[in-house]
């Protein structure tokens, strides 16, 4: 059996990519982008890990290590304000939020 080629998976993680980038762009609601840009930064760490591996490199890896960490992050400080905007504003669409004046 053969291996996966490294275009698929570069294609995969561009598609994952595109549908973040879509879902940063056209949806309103706070929650779903907030998933899209994790999509987006997992999409990012699929073409890490795909291109560290066709190198026999481990950078790849390490990387990916540390975008997980600034997702993680980026999770519980995101959903920390978007916990309190909520409970201020009663709302999660972005629309409504655009000026962070209480």
């Amino acid at each position: 059996m053969s291996p996966t080629p490294l275009a698929w998976y570069l294609g995969l993680s561009a598609v994952l990519f595109t549908v973040g980038v879509l879902g940063v762009l056209v949806r309103r609601n706070v929650i779903i982008i907030f998933m899209a840009i994790e999509i987006m930064l997992n999409a990012v760490n699929l073409a890490f890990v795909a291109i560290a591996r066709s190198l026999g490199s481990m950078d790849g890896q390490v990387m990916v290590f540390f975008v997980m960490t600034v997702a993680a992050a980026e999770a519980a400080v995101g959903l920390a304000i978007i916990l309190a905007v909520f409970r201020s504003r009663e709302t999660t669409n972005a629309d409504e939020l655009m000026s962070l004046r209480w």
